[in-house]
């Protein structure tokens, strides 16, 4: 069986990661210090035994004991709340993780993937975003401690790729949503989704106008496996290439939970992106992958979950 270290093992996709590897046959270490991670999340893998728990910072020495075939660093702050509050934290995961895991991956010969994202093209003056643009992004703006620890885990991989002849992929992921995401992380769906469950207001902040592409968890983590057994080494762009306003979301949030919910308007935050799409014209030819699953049917699935947890 082949065996895989999967960082931030306990966040809402390094959980998801976890249960596609194993569902495929894998031997999965997982490994999170519980920052921004849940235990909920992982509880149902505990009694399995291809499943290995670890709870370490992986900005510290990482050490895994036996042979690693793979290792997906997805340890890190992902929401406005999260790295504006915990700045240091972001930095130094997005900088001291990779160069940990880089050289675990170089005494294991494991594959390394990273997970990048959307924001290293910052608010980008190219639509859609192909992996050759390069981003517009502010470095020390408030978004700049996640958007440059993004583009430094790119840059740190591509020169052990490089320097060293790892084994190394890039996946650039765009706007994710279902199951397993914090209510309170900030981000557009949750608060949407929590807000509506309440009776509350909806808040959106600008207009409105500024748009986005969602990608349902599942179609996400899919073209993340794809990508780890690929033998590809650059960035690939994996989301939903359905762009929407965030005004039409929050309305089709509001009519899916058959809420009263009115929208209000907050003043936009510095740097946010006006435009999120990507090109995923590599994904298509190198990972033959696409998103299958439709927002509407995504929404139902999150729903449920939402249900559950809203108050």
């Amino acid at each position: 069986m082949k065996r895989v270290l999967i960082t931030g093992a306990a966040g809402f996709l390094g959980s998801h990661l976890c249960d596609k590897f194993l569902a495929n046959g894998f031997k999965v270490v997982g490994m999170d210090n519980f920052l921004t991670g849940s235990e909920d999340n992982i509880s149902h893998l505990f009694g399995n035994p291809n499943f290995e728990f670890y709870h370490h910072d992986v900005t510290k020495f990482v050490h895994v004991s036996g042979e690693l075939d793979y290792i997906l660093h997805f340890a890190s702050p992902a929401s406005p709340i999260d790295y504006l509050e915990m700045p240091i934290q972001t930095l130094k995961v997005g900088s001291l993780a990779p160069y940990n895991l880089l050289g675990l991956a170089r005494v294991k010969k494991a594959r390394f993937i990273i997970a990048s994202t959307s924001e290293v093209y910052g608010d980008p003056s190219v639509h859609p975003q192909p992996e050759e643009y390069w981003g517009n992004v502010n470095p020390i703006g408030p978004r700049g401690v996640y958007d440059e620890a993004k583009r430094f885990q790119e840059a740190i991989t591509m020169g052990y790729h490089n320097y060293h002849g790892i084994d190394t992929g890039i996946v650039r992921i765009f706007n994710t949503y279902g199951p397993r995401m914090r209510l309170n992380d900030g981000r557009a769906l949750p608060a949407f989704m929590s807000q509506a469950l309440r009776g509350e207001d909806i808040t959106v902040f600008g207009d409105g106008s500024q748009t986005r592409s969602f990608c349902y968890v599942d179609d996400l983590v899919d073209g993340i496996y794809r990508l780890t057994l690929s033998d590809y080494h650059y960035p690939v762009n994996i989301g939903n290439p359905q762009e929407i306003t965030i005004k039409q979301f929050a309305d089709e949030i509001v009519e899916i939970t058959n809420s009263g919910s009115k929208v209000t308007y907050q003043e936009l935050p510095k740097d946010d992106p006006k435009q999120r799409r990507p090109d995923i014209t590599k994904a298509k030819e190198i990972l033959d992958w696409e998103p299958k699953i439709d927002r509407s049917e995504g929404l139902k699935r999150t729903l449920e979950y939402f249900q559950q947890k809203v108050k």
